[in-house]
C-alpha cells in the first residue's frame, strides 16, 4: 500500500511512525515535504503542502492509495475536495466542514446553533464595533478578563488573554495591524468572555456517521514554566486517565461530541476525519474553547504512541464510511511529550544548530524522537531547521514514569541555545488561565 502524508512537522513523523509500527502489511510511505526524521521511515518529496496541483499529480503519477494530511491550511484551503473531485482517497474533512477550524465567527455560530455550551461571544466587523463591545457591560466589569481572537487561521498567534478592557483594547489594535497575523485572518475579531478552569483536549476518529474517541491529553501552550510567557505551536502534551473523570467524559460525548457531528450532518457537512475539541471544565460543566479539524501537535505524539491497532486501516475506514467495523486498541498507562525549541522561539529564532547526543537516545515503542523542525547540513550534520525541533516522547504504566523517560533522554540531547520545560505534565498556577489552542 502506498501512502503520501503532508505536512513537515513532529505531527506527520508521529503519524508516519504510528503507520509502520502498526501495519499489518508492508507499506510504501513518501512525505511532502517531511524533514530529517520522517526521511528515515519513508521517502520525502520536495513539494509544498500548499501546492494543491502538484499533490495530486504526485498522487496519480505514484499510485497513490491513500493520502493523509496534517496540518490545517491545505484543510481550510480544499485540499480534500481537490483530491476527491480528481478521484483519489484522502483522509480529512471538506473545505466546508473544515470551517470550524478556519473561522471562529462560524464555529461559535455553529455551537450557538446547536446547543453546545461554549463562552458567550460577540463577533465584530470593524474596529468600532470590537471597541464597542468591550468596553460594554456584557463580559462583567472593566477589571474583568477577556479574550480577543482573529476569525481566521493565525498560526499560533490570533488568541489574546487579555487582564483587563485596556488591555483587550491594545490586543484588538495588534490584531487589526497585520504586525502579529495576517490581515485576511483578522477581518473579523471575536470577543469572549474568558473562562476558568482546567483545559483538556478530546480527539476523536469520525467518518461522517460513526466515531471513536482517542485517549484524552492536555498540553502546555506558554513557553515559560508555570504557564508563564507567550503561547507557542505546544511545549508538551500528557495523556493520563486523571485528564478527565469518566463521568464528565460521558458528559462531553452526549453535550458537545454527538451534537457537533450531528449538527455537521444538518448543516451538509457530515464530518470525516479527525476532530480536535478543546474544552474547559468549568464550574457550570465542560465549554468548548474552539474546534480543530486534525490532530493537534504535540497531542498527536503522546496519543499515537499508545496506539495499538492498525492506523493504515483506520484511516482506511474513515474513508470508506465503516468505523464501527475497526477494533481500535489503547494502550493502558501514560503518555508525554516534551517539545526541545530553539533559542528565541516563539518569535525570531536562528537555525542550522548542530544537534548532539541524538545516538544516546534508545528508542522502540515506548520511547520515541520524533523530529519538527530538523534538517541535514551540506557536511551531512543533523541542525535545527525551526522553532519546535524535536518531541521527546514516551509511554509507561504511569504518568510520573513516562515523564521521567522523557526528561531522562531530553537531557542526553544538546545544540546550541536549545530550550524546554521542566514542568510538562505539572499544571499549577495556570490552571484557572483561559486556554486556547490555535
Amino acid at each position: 500500500m502506498k501512502i503520501l502524508v503532508i505536512g513537515s512537522g513532529g505531527r506527520e513523523h508521529a503519524l508516519i511512525w504510528a503507520l509502520k509500527q502498526n501495519s499489518a502489511s508492508p507499506l510504501k510511505i513518501y512525505c511532502a515535504p517531511g524533514n530529517a526524521g520522517i526521511a528515515q521511515l519513508g521517502e520525502c518529496v520536495n513539494i509544498a503542502a500548499d501546492k494543491h496541483f502538484e499533490l495530486i499529480e504526485f498522487a496519480r503519477a505514484n499510485a497513490i492509495d491513500l493520502t493523509i494530511v496534517g496540518p490545517e491550511v491545505p484543510l481550510a484551503n480544499g485540499i480534500v475536495d481537490e483530491f476527491q473531485n480528481s478521484g483519489l482517497k484522502i483522509v480529512g474533512p471538506s473545505q466546508a466542514a473544515a470551517r470550524l477550524e478556519s473561522s471562529k465567527a462560524f464555529a461559535k455560530d455553529f455551537m450557538q446553533r446547536h446547543a453546545i455550551p461554549t463562552a458567550d461571544y460577540v463577533v465584530a466587523h470593524s474596529s468600532d464595533e470590537a471597541l464597542s463591545a468591550v468596553r460594554s457591560d456584557r463580559f462583567g466589569d472593566t477589571n474583568a478578563a477577556v479574550v480577543v481572537k482573529a476569525d481566521g487561521l493565525a498560526a499560533g498567534k490570533g488568541v489574546i488573554v487579555a487582564r483587563s478592557r485596556a488591555e483587550a483594547e491594545s490586543a484588538i489594535a495588534e490584531l487589526l495591524s497585520g504586525s502579529v497575523v495576517a490581515q485576511e485572518a483578522a477581518n473579523q475579531i471575536l470577543i469572549e468572555e474568558a473562562l476558568e478552569g482546567r483545559e483538556v483536549s478530546v480527539l476523536l476518529f469520525a467518518d461522517g456517521h460513526d466515531y471513536a474517541l482517542m485517549p484524552a491529553a492536555r498540553d502546555h501552550k506558554r513557553i515559560g514554566e508555570n504557564d508563564t510567557g507567550p503561547n507557542t505551536g505546544g511545549m508538551g502534551a500528557i495523556t493520563d486517565a486523571s485528564i478527565i473523570d469518566p463521568e464528565v467524559l460521558d458528559q462531553i460525548v452526549r453535550e458537545v461530541v454527538e451534537p457537533t457531528l450531528k449538527g455537521a450532518v444538518m448543516e451538509g457537512f457530515p464530518f470525516r476525519g479527525v476532530l480536535f475539541i478543546g474544552l474547559m471544565l468549568t464550574a457550570a460543566g465542560p465549554k468548548v474553547l474552539e474546534y480543530n479539524v486534525r490532530f493537534g501537535d504535540p497531542e498527536t505524539q503522546a496519543i499515537l504512541i499508545r496506539l495499538e491497532s492498525d492506523l493504515a486501516e483506520i484511516f482506511q475506514a474513515l474513508v470508506a464510511g465503516r468505523l464501527r467495523e475497526v477494533d481500535i486498541r489503547w494502550r493502558e498507562g501514560s503518555s508525554a511529550c516534551v517539545v526541545i525549541a530553539s533559542e528565541g522561539y516563539p518569535g525570531a529564532y536562528p537555525t542550522g544548530a548542530p544537534i548532539t547526543g541524538l545516538d544516546r537516545v534508545i528508542v522502540g515503542p515506548a520511547l520515541q524522537v520524533f523530529h519538527a523542525g530538523t534538517s541535514w547540513s551540506e557536511g551531512g550534520e543533523l541542525v535545527t531547521a525551526g522553532g519546535r525541533v524535536l518531541g521527546i516522547t514516551a509511554w509507561q504504566p504511569t504518568l510520573d514514569a513516562a515523564l521521567a523517560r522523557c526528561y531522562e533522554a531530553v537531557d542526553q540531547i544538546d545544540w546550541s541555545g536549545k530550550q524546554f520545560r521542566r514542568d510538562i505534565g505539572r499544571f499549577g498556577q495556570g490552571e484557572k488561565a483561559s486556554g486556547f489552542r490555535i
